[in-house]
């Protein structure tokens, strides 16, 4: 009875060692998609699996998923520091009702989104939304066609992020985010402030505001093109902060730039001209700015000495 005891003993640890070798070996540090693949596959280079959904649960802390040829590789749940990497092809995430991309994952986690083309089809809620991070940073991202209604819904990028600590950050490098209900948004409801940085970017042609801050977020903006929104370009309110550098805002029908509560919306070198109303609200200006041919808000505060 004893041995018998000792070789199931034995046996049972075998097996856990084993299943747990194979759990351990199936999240790789580098993972693939194709257009023909298929999420029964280990999602290696040789046998890809076909959507970013099947590959994230094979794909370790800190992994990579990339993409190996064109195809739309669907939605996805981000719950760890992860890269998504489209690659030089078109890697889409197409989506009709719902979120494209959600970021809910633990609030030191990085994660890095790049060279995707996320389209939301006209009923597509959000492009990415940002539960919980501490860093994601988007990089040559295309985000349009999200129109869908109510709430925060219908934005290209929405960070609704609340923890305080650590800090979060969002950064939008080089991206083209057009023909949303609204651009890119950062209010966390109660969050210590979410720091942004949009740069060399081109947000366009939304249904409503270009780039919007409340919450006390703190939005930096630069060498970037917010132009042609049916609404306003810039907007800051309830204690966020906005600094526009070296950007162009044009042919908005609403406010070019303007502050409803924020703590400070600054303007440096930049060109705000063509929109139904240029500024308004409590506006710094650092000067080298040029404000004219709009409907009204043609007029900016005396500069303020560089410091």
């Amino acid at each position: 009875m004893n041995k018998f005891r000792l070789t199931i003993n034995v046996l049972a640890i075998a097996i856990f060692t084993f299943a747990f070798a194979s759990m351990a070996q199936a999240q790789a540090t580098r993972t693939w998609v194709s257009g023909v693949g298929d999420d029964a596959n280990p999602c290696s280079r040789t046998a890809p699996c076909k959507t970013f959904a099947g590959a994230i649960s094979k794909t370790a802390t800190l992994g990579e998923i990339n993409a190996l040829d064109n195809g739309g590789f669907g939605g996805v749940t981000i719950t760890k520091s992860i890269t998504i990497e489209g690659g030089s092809q078109i890697a889409g995430v197409l989506v009709s009702g719902t979120n494209a991309i959600v970021i809910n994952a633990p609030t030191d986690a990085l994660v890095t989104l790049r060279n995707l083309d996320i389209n939301g089809v006209g009923t597509g809620l959000i492009g990415i939304k940002i539960f919980a991070a501490k860093t994601v940073i988007v990089d040559n991202c295309r985000i349009y066609g999200f129109k869908g209604t109510g709430g925060t819904n219908g934005r290209g990028i929405s960070d609704e992020r609340t923890a305080a600590s650590p800090i979060p950050m969002l950064f939008v490098n080089n991206c083209d985010i057009r023909n949303n209900v609204g651009g890119v948004a950062a209010s966390g409801v109660s969050a210590g402030p979410i720091r942004v940085v949009i740069d060399n970017s081109r947000i366009q042609s939304q249904t409503s505001t270009g780039v919007f801050g409340g919450s006390n977020a703190v939005i930096m903006v630069r060498f970037s093109n917010i132009s042609g929104n049916l609404g306003n370009g810039v907007e800051i309110q309830s204690g966020a902060q906005a600094s526009v550098i070296s950007s162009v805002l044009t042919d908005n029908l609403g406010v070019a730039a303007i502050n409803t509560g924020g703590t400070q919306l600054s303007l440096a070198d930049t060109s705000i001209i063509n929109n139904v109303t240029g500024v308004s609200g409590t506006i710094t200006s650092f000067g080298n700015n040029n404000v004219r041919n709009n409907g009204g808000g043609n007029a900016l505060a005396a500069p303020v000495g560089q410091q």
